[in-house]
Order: structure tokens, then C-alpha cells, then sequence
């Protein structure tokens, strides 16, 4: 399966309805970056009238997963993936949209590759930043994934 943003959306919807409900959204996919959105609503809020911290991590570590998952299928092999750390920096309450961006495909290609030459596997952090609509980080994340192919 060719990984689109409307087939992740449709998987989102599907497999993951945490997301799907609470606004998020694949909005673009390249061979290196993947952009995701969330919306500040009522269903992501927490008590001080911002997005709760676990909704702006779920967008953030949807952008790195994307990435990760869209490498797994252009190297047609098996390839288990696991996050075994993840770490948040807060800067801002985060309202409006928030536009959580990964730029690690290149670091994903070659953590797989290196894991299908040596059999073993193989760990890649990757970061991603959420902006506001005013050009402001409110966050940033870091996701440690493990990738070993089987």
C-alpha cells in the first residue's frame, strides 16, 4: 500500500479514533517531511484553556511515525518499530492550529538500511516542532524509535 495523506487520515479514522476526534491530520507527506495538524477544541482542551500537552504529543509523534512507517514500505521488507523514549519542551500555551513538523525521512532511510545490512537494530531520534498560526513554537518533542527488520 503507497502511503498518502488521505489513506493515513482514513487509517487515523479507523485504527486510531483518539486522533481522528480530537482533530488531528495528516496534511502533507514528502520523501523527508511530514506536516501535521491539530486544532484546539473542546475535546483536546485542558483546564487552562490550551491544548492538553498528550494531544499536541499525539499530532508530533503522528509526524515522525508517518515518516518511519512510508520508509518501512519503500524498503519492502518487515520492520518492527517502537518508540522507547519521547521527550516535550513546552514554550507557550498552545491554542488555534498547531502545526506539528518532522523532517527525519533521511535519518529513517538510513536506520533501516543500516539495519537490513547488519541484522540488528537500529535506534533514530527524531524531532518535531509545533508552530501556531503566529509563527511561535509552542513545542517541540524528541521520539527515540527503535526499527529492526525481521
Amino acid at each position: 500500500m503507497k502511503i498518502t495523506t488521505g489513506k493515513i487520515n482514513m487509517f487515523m479514522f479507523f485504527k486510531l479514533p483518539l486522533g481522528w476526534w480530537s482533530g488531528m491530520r495528516v496534511l502533507s507527506l514528502t520523501n523527508t517531511t511530514a506536516v501535521v495538524n491539530i486544532k484546539y477544541k473542546w475535546m483536546n482542551q485542558n483546564p487552562f484553556k490550551s491544548m492538553f500537552w498528550a494531544a499536541q504529543g499525539m499530532a508530533a509523534e503522528m509526524s515522525t511515525g508517518v515518516l518511519v512507517m512510508q520508509e518501512i514500505e519503500k524498503s519492502n521488507r518487515k520492520v518492527s518499530m517502537l518508540v522507547t523514549h519521547q521527550e516535550g519542551d513546552f514554550f507557550k500555551k498552545a491554542k488555534g492550529k498547531i502545526v506539528f513538523t518532522c523532517s527525519g525521512g533521511n535519518q529513517i532511510r538510513e536506520a533501516i538500511e543500516k539495519s537490513i545490512k547488519t541484522g540488528e537494530g537500529e535506534v533514530v531520534d527524531l524531532i518535531s516542532e509545533g508552530i501556531n498560526e503566529d509563527g511561535v513554537v509552542v513545542s517541540n518533542f524528541k521520539f527515540q524509535w527503535s526499527l529492526k527488520v525481521k
